[in-house]
């Protein structure tokens, strides 16, 4: 989605974006003004070490700088997944304007994160995951994914299969207050999993990707997706809600050997 697009999605949702954008400068020498003119100051530069971290960082900065004059930042929404720093994950998503559901802006932002999802084989995404503040989110549990998972799995945690389902400016109501335990992940919290606690069961409410009104009565393993998703949506991550003992690189092991 070009420059334009994007500036178009966010005033639909009376959001804003902030963008910064600075140029490095260059020393190239000195002078020192004297009664006949200007004297160069000669500058003298030690030689760098193996290890010049600091050297590294301005050559790699600048570097950078070039490569964002020749080839321009892509813009929202992204083919990847916001990584946890960036502050559109810990922002509070804008409603959609329902008269723009149908818009092709909007709908590039549902069929990005549905790409986005199938791609990385996930179960759900929100529209800041994909770098847009919007009220969004996706979810799908496909039958490959449920033939992968043993049946003491599918029945201890709920699983069931769903097939695509869309929420535009969802709500979420608690049917049943009771809170289980079990790991969970983020693809933006790459590598990483912890134990959070979700509700038994839920209702979410919203508009579809038709802008028609939808609402879902959900427990089990879907009602954790919905939970998860619908917290992108209000700046939280599972870190805020997770049992900081038990968060994890899933790859611990394998530093190990």
């Amino acid at each position: 989605m070009n420059r334009t697009i994007i500036s178009r999605v966010l005033r639909l949702s009376n959001g804003t974006l902030g963008l910064s954008n600075s140029k490095p400068s260059l020393l190239t020498g000195g002078a020192t003004a004297t009664s006949s003119g200007y004297q160069l100051t000669p500058i003298f530069f030690p030689l760098a070490s193996k290890c010049c971290y600091s050297s590294n960082v301005r050559v790699r900065s600048y570097l950078q700088y070039i490569k964002r004059k020749i080839q321009p930042p892509t813009c929202p929404p992204y083919n990847h997944v916001c990584q946890v720093g960036d502050p559109v994950l810990r922002s509070q998503a804008a409603d959609v304007d329902p008269a723009t559901i149908s818009s092709p802006e909007v709908q590039g932002v549902i069929k990005t994160m549905v790409k986005v999802m199938r791609r990385l084989e996930c179960v759900g995404l929100s529209a800041p995951q994909v770098g847009v503040p919007l009220r969004i989110v996706a979810l799908e549990y496909p039958v490959k994914m449920m033939e992968e998972s043993s049946p003491a799995s599918r029945e201890a945690r709920g699983l069931s299969v769903q097939p695509l389902r869309i929420f535009v400016n969802p709500t979420l109501r608690v049917l049943d207050g009771r809170t289980v335990l079990f790991q969970e992940a983020c693809e933006s919290i790459s590598g990483f999993s912890a134990t959070v606690p979700r509700y038994l069961s839920v209702e979410v409410s919203g508009l579809n990707e038709k802008a028609e009104p939808v609402s879902w009565q959900v427990s089990g393993w879907p009602a954790r997706i919905i939970q998860h998703e619908m917290d992108h949506l209000d700046g939280l991550l599972y870190l805020d809600r997770m049992d900081s003992k038990t968060f994890i690189n899933i790859k611990w092991q394998t530093h190990n050997e």
